[in-house]
């Protein structure tokens, strides 16, 4: 049966395994894709993609509404876990300073139980998986987590199940929320999405084109962080 201290020792073990590299390249690849602005034409694509299927009236409630997700998955982690549980990111804990890698100098603060990047990330990719109900979307959006995640252990800020447990969080805040938005503001599953071709509309009522034209969107991010991370080695 698995301890407490053995949970630790695991977490910790992962957490070595995966953090850094002697490669500047991964280093870089790592930097881009936690910085913010990275993402914003991405951002700008979605809004003209909710623009584009919705009226502006259910497009702001969608924005309030992934930015409440945002807020009450951040706070539970930022707000009150980190001071709550007091635990030293990788970064900061005096027996693995020594041994973890950090890239520019970065380590984030002193606590990271749990992260707030996992579960951000994580409750707004449930939120709008279940809004446009499209598979390919659903997936390449959990791959955009997938990718937020390991840059925080690569870095060396968070443990793994600093990560595992943010992710159970934001999924938690990214389905009630849309539950919630479904409720008051959604509109009627029978009189959308759910009777048209789904070559031509998804199930959640979205244009497929416009849904690959987000899909696209973040493949080009993709490209954009692998190209430009080897141009700054």
């Amino acid at each position: 049966m698995f301890t407490v201290l053995s949970i630790q020792s695991l977490d910790r073990t992962l957490t070595l395994a995966l953090n850094g590299s002697a490669s500047l390249y991964l280093d870089h690849l790592a930097w881009l894709s936690t910085k913010t602005i990275t993402w914003l034409p991405l951002v700008l694509v979605l809004i003209f993609v909710l623009l584009r299927n919705n009226d502006w009236r259910r497009t702001l409630s969608i924005v309030l509404f992934l930015a409440l997700a945002i807020l009450l998955a951040d706070q539970m982690a930022s707000g009150i876990c980190k001071p709550l549980f007091e635990r030293f990111r990788p970064s900061q804990n005096p027996d693995l300073i020594h041994y973890i890698d950090v890239v520019r100098g970065y380590r984030g603060g002193s606590y990271g139980f749990f992260s707030s990047h996992a579960a951000n990330t994580m409750a707004v990719a449930t939120f709008l998986t279940l809004l446009v109900r499209n598979s390919s979307w659903g997936c390449y959006l959990y791959s955009w987590v997938v990718l937020n995640c390991w840059t925080r252990v690569y870095l060396g800020v968070h443990y793994v199940g600093d990560l595992l447990t943010g992710l159970l969080w934001g999924g938690i805040v990214g389905w009630l929320t849309y539950l919630v938005w479904q409720k008051f503001f959604g509109p009627k599953r029978s009189s959308r999405g759910m009777q048209g071709d789904p070559n031509i509309q998804t199930l959640g009522g979205y244009a497929v084109i416009d849904v690959n034209i987000l899909i696209n969107s973040l493949i080009l991010t993709y490209l954009f962080i692998a190209i430009a991370a080897f141009i700054i080695v």
